[in-house]
């Protein structure tokens, strides 16, 4: 996403549509008459005027979480070193304000001071006054990345930096648990616990997991699970090819 799609969006097209369809119409019914009555002019000129530019605007992600609100949002920034280039430097302006302006709106705020909008919630609308959205209470930010690429210093003197901690071998049996849990009980399961350790040590065991997903290890402990499961030789080539490292040659 760039800021402005993030923020909002305007569907210009969907717009002039419903002009050309409701003039067609009008002009339709002017020419059923054999005359040109003053009055359908008049109304042509009325519903163009009282169309609601708020119908063709959606805010986005980011500007939902900037309504305002009695309690604060929390918006979610998925993997931002993959966004627009320009974004993370876009983004600090709203960060210190808490507010943006929607300049299709600023344009008419003297003919419609309020307007309801569309929101990035289901069947939620919002209203905006005068053009601007401004938060009452500031939305908690969660963004994720990579380590793909590096972020300027002014955006990251505005965000509390965190690394997610490699997990450790009890950590990754509280996973595994969790999505097995129905299982846990089954034969199939028991049978295999010792190889779901052996799974869980070696999984552990190599070191930096930037490119080692955890679904890995679950998938390889899904098949190892089942009450067909693989005889010894087997397990080796499933481990081999389900925890292949993902950004490495090495395990080939």
């Amino acid at each position: 996403s760039n800021l402005k799609d993030a923020l909002y969006r305007y569907d210009a097209i969907a717009r002039l549509q419903d002009a050309q369809i409701e003039k067609t119409q009008l002009e339709l019914a002017t020419l059923s008459q054999n005359n040109s009555d003053p009055s359908l002019q008049e109304t042509l000129k009325q519903q163009q005027d009282k169309r609601n530019l708020g119908d063709y605007i959606q805010l986005g992600a980011v500007g939902t979480a900037f309504l305002p609100s009695s309690l604060p949002r929390v918006l979610l920034v998925d993997e931002i070193d993959k966004s627009d280039l320009n974004l993370p430097n876009d983004l600090l302006n709203l960060f210190e304000e808490g507010t943006f302006d929607i300049p299709e709106l600023v344009r008419r705020k003297k003919d419609e001071p309020t307007v309801t909008v569309r929101t990035e919630d289901d069947d939620i609308d919002a209203t905006v006054e005068k053009g601007r959205v401004c938060c009452s209470e500031f939305p908690v930010v969660v963004m994720t990345s990579n380590g793909e690429r590096d972020f300027p210093p002014a955006f990251l003197r505005r965000c509390l930096r965190l690394r997610m901690p490699d997990p450790t071998p009890e950590a990754l049996k509280i996973i595994v648990e969790s999505h097995f849990q129905e299982e846990s009980n089954d034969r199939a399961w028991k049978d295999a616990e010792s190889a779901i350790a052996k799974l869980i040590k070696e999984f552990h065991k190599r070191g930096n997991k930037a490119d080692l997903a955890t679904d890995q290890l679950l998938n390889a402990i899904y098949l190892v699970t089942r009450e067909a499961s693989p005889n010894d030789v087997e397990q080796e080539r499933l481990k081999r090819l389900l925890l292949k490292r993902l950004t490495s040659e090495a395990d080939r």
